[in-house]
């Protein structure tokens, strides 16, 4: 069977757009025919193995309804210790690669996720149709897509799935990832060493979270400014791309920009801060990224089309069933009841769902609670002209603050009304806190501005901002406060400055403790007390756990 980067050399676009796109000219029915036929396929492969009959404990389903009315939802410690210790022989299909993603302290560190063979074929194609979407201005533009796209590496190296994700980006259109050993850099060497590299070979695109996607962006915007004048004499393709990008940004009587230096054909991105960053990655790039929903247990969930807007599902690497939000509920109040669930052709418009996957291809984990939330935004995309239900990433199902006087606040309502209040900052934590049987909003805020407001002036912008956002996302404060723009007395709403360098004291503390990459960072939501102290650290606390961690390794 031919490979999408088959096709690519062979010049065969229009099947290539095909084979790894042709999902979004499917219909709702279409659509679960083939989730239906896979998942049938699944539930054998998984009463012929010892995990599946494990998870299933005992059934021996001959349908999908009888397969989703006996077998239990699972979470990552029902799969320990098969996963966590890598028994292979208990897996319903051998693992061609391995991905980690991290664990809960205290439980398991890292959580291990097979793919089969057959698993990383099919996500293969999808890694090309994410390449295509992310460079198609239309259905079927095929114009930007080539062999040797220039690609800026922004990924973590394998396993961690951004890596993986990377890896098979390779493998599906066969780009370049500059610089060539990133996999041996940290991620501001490979920044430095992929930004000079790229201004002698060009640069086509690159992915990442949003957030991060500005962060290079503004570091390239430094560096672009900072050029070597000698060294760049030794480079002519450099010195031209220089030269012409400051003729650029002179023109437009502004600092020189990434967007000066190169004209990207596309940028994949992905997560909670994805509505939040999206304009600035496009006013320092020039382009939109085009949002993915990504997962470390189930690979590439659903994609943007060309116009940018919702995403649409994939059909071929995972079984979906959606929890709705008030059977969630129901689950939170009582975590013995048994949620229901309904499938793709019966999710409804403006509702909200916890996501539950199946890995397909005999992928391990089994009506698992990945712990998101989707909002169905529409049932089909009129301007795409595509026939499936529209989804956003809507929150992780844990990342919800309820607060009476502000309702039901998630991460990205947050994050959106601290970017709109323009105070420069490094980082936020936010949670629930109750003085006096009164429960509020605290939000701790590390500020980058030599001379921010005082809190108390940043605090009521902050409710400016959530009165505007409160229009968008109907979370009610207008109800409660009413009409007045100025913040009431008894607002429920606290912001705290943490002291410069509090972040990254932080994540050096967590570094020298050995902490897993994916637990460097704090939490944006309700972090614990143990991380507020942690934050809150003098510096010279931080400096004295890495000289005893260093004494210990040199012991």
């Amino acid at each position: 069977m031919a490979k999408p980067i088959d096709l690519l050399r062979e010049g065969r676009k229009e099947e290539l757009w095909q084979m790894c796109c042709g999902f979004m000219d499917l219909d709702t029915e279409q659509f679960m025919a083939i989730q239906r036929r896979l998942m049938s396929e699944q539930i054998e492969l998984l009463k012929s193995s010892e995990l599946g009959r494990k998870l299933m404990k005992g059934a021996m389903p001959s349908s999908i309804e009888e397969f989703r009315a006996l077998v239990p939802l699972t979470t990552y410690g029902d799969y320990i210790p098969e996963l966590t210790e890598k028994m292979v022989h208990t897996l319903p299909a051998h693992p061609a690669q391995w991905v980690r993603t991290s664990g809960y302290t205290g439980k398991y560190e890292i959580k291990w996720i097979p793919m089969s063979e057959r698993f990383v074929e099919e996500m293969t194609k999808v890694c090309a149709a994410i390449v295509m979407l992310c460079t198609a201005n239309y259905r079927g533009d095929m114009r930007g897509m080539k062999e040797h796209l220039k690609v800026l590496s922004t990924f973590a190296a394998p396993p961690y799935a951004s890596g993986v994700i990377a890896h098979l980006l390779r493998e599906a259109v066969n780009c370049d990832f500059l610089p060539s050993n990133a996999d041996e850099l940290t991620f501001i060497d490979k920044v430095k060493k992929g930004f000079s590299q790229a201004l002698d070979e060009g640069l086509d695109g690159f992915g990442g979270l949003p957030s991060v996607l500005v962060t290079v962006g503004e570091q390239l915007k430094q560096q672009s400014n900072q050029v070597d004048k000698k060294e760049l004499l030794k480079r002519r393709r450099a010195l031209l791309r220089v030269i012409k990008g400051k003729l650029k940004s002179r023109l437009a009587g502004r600092p020189m920009l990434p967007r000066d230096l190169w004209k990207v054909r596309g940028i994949l991105g992905g997560g909670t801060d994805s509505a939040v960053f999206k304009k600035r990655v496009n006013d320092l790039w020039g382009r939109t990224p085009l949002e993915l929903y990504v997962g470390s247990e189930g690979g590439i969930y659903a994609v943007q089309a060309w116009d940018y807007s919702a995403m649409t599902f994939t059909p071929n690497l995972n079984f979906y069933e959606f929890i709705p939000e008030r059977e969630h509920f129901k689950w939170q109040l009582d975590h013995t009841y048994k949620p229901k669930t309904v499938l793709l052709d019966e999710v409804e418009e403006g509702q909200v769902y916890e996501i539950i996957l199946t890995n397909l291809h005999g992928g391990a984990l089994t009506r698992y609670r990945v712990g998101d939330v989707v909002r169905i935004v529409s049932l089909r995309n009129e301007a795409a002209g595509i026939n499936l239900p529209q989804m956003v990433f809507e929150r992780r199902a844990d990342d919800l603050i309820d607060i009476a006087g502000f309702g039901r606040l998630t991460e990205r309502v947050i994050w959106e009304a601290i970017e709109h209040a323009g105070l420069p900052y490094v980082d936020w934590t936010a949670r629930k806190e109750v003085i006096d049987d009164q429960a509020f909003l605290h939000i701790y805020l590390e500020s980058s501005s030599p001379q921010p407001p005082s809190e108390k002036a940043f605090t009521a912008e902050l409710y400016r901002q959530f009165r505007e956002l409160d229009k968008q996302y109907n979370f009610n404060i207008y109800s409660i406060f009413g009409e007045d723009e100025e913040p009431p007395e008894d607002l429920p709403l606290k912001v705290s400055y943490l002291a410069p360098g509090s972040f990254r004291r932080y994540i050096v503390r967590r570094q020298n403790e050995g902490a897993d990459l994916g637990h460097l960072k704090p939490p944006h939501i309700n972090p614990s007390d143990a991380v507020l102290a942690a934050l809150s650290e003098p510096a010279v606390e931080v400096e004295r756990v890495a000289v005893e961690s260093k004494e210990r390794v040199n012991a």
